[in-house]
């Protein structure tokens, strides 16, 4: 399989995609891509799903994408980084946007359908501590006071339950559903197991939700994915995180130097082998990599830190030479 060496750019930047899919082409194709006549153009399709939280990144991807291959049809939906494997590994999809990684039983079920992958880094995020923007009692939460609110069978309903100095305003609670890698993320890092989490919270998979439920509720607190809060700053008020070193914002810097602990994050695209056969998909993948800067800092995303950076490379140029 042969590689397009064209000289690629990325143009004009682009606004945060939120939408749940996209298409980077009007025009309709086949799944299998050919090399067509006008300087190796591509056709077909590019089946994508998984996090919400990686979805704007992958759309903010194909429009730059279809720049150079208009003829493509870049599609990405979100149904959660578990929804997006469930479908990945039976081979209903291309790509998985995951904001986690893959987890033991999903390997074992992409095993037994014979669906193997690769694995790309792609930028970083802060996973992000939301409340109302008119809440003025506060402006950090430590890990163990996320823990107080978020555990199983907690029963603070009140702020003042969470520190006697805060107000008794009634605690309104929006966060990820369970299919969600954020979900999984956050369980683990604050309430120190994948998945444990009080139920009685308002949960989506759609992070525009949370912001919604979280705007629209002055005792209102959520979390989901740094580029999020900076597309909605407007409607919230970040929370800094103590964990257990002083009170951090999160923010590009603190994220690639790890002092926002413990809730920075990488987040990944999961192209199959079966996938990257098409030469659409092989092209695609390879572009958002190699662009994958520029594309995390248009999409309000933060980039891969110099040492992420020269894995991701090694990464590709392992891909490149498999594909040969």
């Amino acid at each position: 399989m042969n590689i397009s060496t064209s000289l690629r750019r990325v143009k004009a930047p682009l606004a945060l995609v939120a939408a749940v899919t996209l298409a980077a082409s009007a025009c309709g194709g086949s799944d299998a891509g050919s090399d067509g006549e006008n300087g190796g153009a591509l056709s077909g399709k590019v089946k994508i799903d998984g996090s919400s939280t990686v979805a704007p990144l992958s759309s903010a991807a194909s429009e730059f994408y279809a720049e150079e291959q208009s003829k493509v049809q870049v599609t990405v939906a979100t149904s959660g980084t578990g929804g997006g494997f469930k479908k990945f590994c039976v081979g209903e999809t291309d790509i998985s946007d995951a904001s986690r990684e893959i987890k033991d039983e999903e390997i074992e079920t992409c095993k037994k359908n014979n669906i193997e992958y690769e694995k790309f880094s792609v930028a970083n995020d802060a996973l992000s501590v939301v409340v109302h923007k008119d809440n003025d009692w506060l402006e950090c939460l430590t890990t163990d006071q996320l823990k107080k609110i978020w555990e199983p069978g907690s029963k603070v309903k009140n702020w003042n339950e969470v520190d006697p100095k805060f107000p008794k305003e009634e605690l309104k609670l929006f966060g990820p559903g369970t299919d969600s890698g954020t979900f999984d993320y956050f369980t683990d890092a604050i309430n120190g197991e994948e998945g444990a989490s009080r139920t009685d919270y308002s949960p989506s998979e759609d992070d525009n939700v949370i912001v919604t439920g979280v705007a629209g509720s002055k005792g209102g607190l959520g979390y989901f994915g740094f580029s999020y809060y900076e597309e909605n700053k407007d409607k919230l008020k970040l929370v800094d995180i103590d964990g257990g070193d002083g009170c951090v914002t999160p923010s590009v810097e603190s994220t690639q130097d790890g002092s926002y602990a413990p809730l920075g994050r990488q987040l990944f695209i999961y192209p199959s082998n079966a996938g990257l056969k098409k030469p659409q998909v092989l092209d695609f993948v390879e572009y958002y990599v190699e662009n994958h800067k520029k594309i995390a800092e248009d999409a309000q995303f933060i980039p891969l830190n110099d040492e992420q950076e020269k894995e991701l490379e090694a990464s590709l140029d392992k891909l490149k030479k498999a594909a040969k």
